[in-house]
């Protein structure tokens, strides 16, 4: 297959960028030298393209015949975390790396693009590029939407490696893949007075304490044990000394989940705990809910695009399922604008010490992974694009 040909030839060019990439990390809307880079390697291509959303950049590419607009998205941002790793390649950026596989996102998606060059007689249609800035901090997505990204694409595209895959491995299905991720904080006024006499008070510790215990009851009482959900506390403050009823308390925390009715339902579900306990022991609480990043949602018809061209690339056997996550990604915007799907790419070898969890210091990818996500791109385009004709 021309695909197979073309990607094998570029493997080490891919090889190579990604090991750049992973050596010279940089935040979320602060790309700029990955920015700069990206375009360079766009113009030796001959690709067109225009920035977007700061440090991003969206590249068109135009096949010989008419047809569809397909976008493929790659994200670009590191994170604040300190590489444990000892190569040659480590993050020369103190308390920054790659350690989601960003770096490799941007590396397939721009041997990607050199085979699509390669191939416009074999493009009906369009296919756009994204190389998405700020995924990690949830706004990348919607800044580069808020600007246009998304005008006029029939269907979207996109490759997370993945970690808990073994490398040469797929996973694609419709539905559910990634869980939503919303922020909310929760404020509880009493009334302090010494420790010695907390009858003359209303403890917003205690208060918060039993806020902190019922909210569970949201999930193990309220939701149907089918709809998976998270609702975690992590962060409590109250209380000033020892000898102190605290007047205040306040905490933060987050929900995770994959039904779209559940999400909406759920700051009223809180509400009424919270306001009802607060009553109860003679206090004030007030809820802050946050809306941060929907549910990523696989389109049945784009996965099974995806699924076939995975087939072709790695074998039917090596196509698998694999259980959704309560992670998140901001790739779940652009679902909102455009059928699409989200694939997960194995990348995990134990050989390789390939082995240990994103967002890990000691993060690393097995690089044959890359070879195999690049021809998904490709193949994934392609195929969509002459789908239904």
């Amino acid at each position: 297959m021309t695909i197979n040909r073309l990607a094998k030839q570029g493997k080490d060019y891919v090889i190579s960028l990604r090991r750049e990439f992973h050596k010279n990390p940089e935040a979320s809307f602060k790309e700029f030298n990955t920015s700069k880079r990206i375009k360079e390697e766009l113009d030796k291509m001959g690709i067109e393209y225009v920035p977007c959303a700061s440090t991003g950049v969206v590249a068109t590419i135009k096949g010989n015949h008419p047809g569809k607009t397909v976008a493929l998205r790659g994200d670009i941002d590191a994170l604040s975390v300190q590489e444990l790793n000892n190569m040659d390649y480590k993050s020369q950026i103190p308390g920054m790396m790659h350690a989601c596989g960003h770096d490799g996102h941007t590396s397939m998606l721009l041997g990607a693009a050199k085979i699509l060059c390669a191939l416009k007689d074999k493009i009906h249609g369009t296919v756009k590029l994204f190389f998405q800035p700020a995924e990690e901090i949830g706004e990348g997505a919607r800044a580069m939407i808020k600007e246009g990204a998304m005008d006029n694409v029939d269907s979207v595209f996109g490759i997370h490696l993945w970690s808990n895959i073994d490398a040469g491995k797929i996973s694609v299905e419709a539905g559910p893949r990634m869980a939503s991720a919303d922020w909310f904080n929760i404020k509880v006024t009493g009334k302090g007075g010494h420790g010695s006499a907390p009858h003359e008070c209303v403890d917003a510790l205690v208060v918060a304490s039993s806020i902190v215990t019922n909210l569970q009851n949201i999930v193990s009482r309220q939701v149907n044990p089918l709809d998976p959900l998270v609702l975690s506390i992590g962060m409590l403050n109250a209380g000033s000394r020892f000898n102190v009823i605290a007047e205040n308390a306040y905490m933060e925390g987050t929900t995770r989940c994959f039904n779209l009715e559940l999400r909406k339902e759920l700051p009223n579900m809180m509400e009424n705990i919270i306001t009802n306990i607060a009553n109860g022991y003679g206090a004030k609480a007030s809820l802050e809910y946050n809306f941060l990043l929907p549910p990523t949602i696989n389109d049945a018809k784009c996965s099974a695009i995806a699924e076939n061209a995975s087939s072709e690339i790695v074998g039917k056997n090596n196509v698998i399922k694999f259980e959704k996550v309560t992670g998140s990604e901001d790739f779940s915007f652009y679902l909102e604008k455009a059928p699409g799907a989200l694939a997960f790419v194995g990348c995990r070898n134990e050989e390789k010490c390939a082995c240990y969890s994103h967002h890990s210091g000691n993060f690393n990818i097995d690089e044959d992974a890359l070879e195999i996500g690049t021809k998904l791109y490709v193949k994934y385009a392609l195929d969509y694009l002459t789908s239904d004709k």
